[in-house]
């Protein structure tokens, strides 16, 4: 069975894969369309990152696919209703380590666009640094204040766990609500008061195109001038537009982002800002959370070549 795989992976996870007839792009610089149509025309079996567009037009390519392994837990990057039509399986790698390293790099996101740790870093590295001063890069205690998390799947629920060790009050909105974490300290509040009433706002849903532009300029308006935005989940949420003009105008005080719009794609004028902290996808990138989603990959890969069906498949 020949296998393509479209990005550089742990050896660990391509030991695993041995027994495929392999063509491999060991690198991490992204291919071109042309370069996944052409790797797949006689592939089997693709594994690909979730950075990769996986379109009608690179499917319709595989004239023998028969999967499609996305190695990440999303799966917005392939056109799951050509897949579909053309018989191609479709499995996503969820990891519960997945879920605890993005809220762990969330709540980076948090306490570093708080105390200003970039931009205070920048000012070292510049040489800008002359001593300890009483009103030098003065930042946000997150003691008392109320962080609002929108969206309370796995990952929110891991955030909520280390808010509430820094003795911070939690609101949360989600599609459902969520009992467990009500009882361990949360509120249910409507999003429209989620949004007038967190002092930092932390976006956690699923990316879905009825989603897409949740937070827009009049999310951003409703917000407290004081208040801090953090998106760890997906950039389409956010129009970033909206985004960078609140920022600009003083509607908001600070964002951190971890995802964007157009990733890999920023917007220049908030590479600009110093009150924004800005990571590239790091999200899960801890060695635990991307071995756990790459032996979910692995296992796909080898169901279906045994003849069984992939546990993770997701059309």
């Amino acid at each position: 069975m020949k296998l393509f795989i479209s990005s550089q992976i742990p050896q660990e996870i391509l030991d695993r894969l041995d027994g495929f007839d392999i063509s491999y792009h060991n690198s991490n610089v992204p291919l071109s369309k042309e370069a996944l149509i052409e790797g797949i025309k006689e592939a089997d079996a693709l594994l690909c990152p979730l950075s990769d567009k996986i379109d009608a037009e690179v499917l319709d390519a595989g004239k023998h696919l028969k999967i499609v392994a996305n190695y990440g837990a999303g799966f917005d990057n392939i056109d799951i209703d050509r897949a579909r039509d053309l018989g191609i399986v479709v499995t996503n790698a969820p990891a519960p380590s997945s879920a605890v390293s993005t809220a762990e790099l969330a709540f980076g996101l948090i306490l570093a666009t708080a105390r200003r740790f970039s931009a205070g870093e920048r000012n070292l590295r510049e040489g800008k640094f002359q001593g300890w001063r009483p009103s030098y890069f003065l930042g946000q205690e997150l003691k008392g204040k109320t962080l609002g998390i929108i969206g309370m799947g796995n990952i929110g629920k891991n955030l909520a766990k280390r808010a509430l060790a820094f003795e911070m009050k939690l609101i949360y909105w989600s599609r459902n609500r969520k009992e467990d974490i009500e009882a361990a300290g949360a509120s249910y509040v409507a999003l429209e008061d989620l949004l007038k009433q967190a002092d930092i706002i932390s976006l956690h849903t699923a990316y879905v195109p009825e989603l897409h532009h949740l937070m827009d300029q009049e999310a951003f308006k409703a917000m407290k001038t004081s208040a801090l935005f953090i998106n760890a989940a997906r950039g389409p949420l956010v129009d970033e537009k909206a985004l960078a003009d609140a920022l600009k105008a003083g509607e908001i005080a600070g964002a951190g982002l971890d995802v964007y719009e157009f990733e890999p794609q920023v917007r220049e004028d908030l590479l600009g800002l110093d009150q924004v902290t800005l990571l590239p996808h790091l999200g899960n990138a801890t060695h635990e959370a991307r071995l756990e989603m790459g032996h979910a990959a692995a296992d796909n890969l080898l169901a279906l070549k045994n003849g069984q069906k992939p546990k993770n498949q997701v059309n």
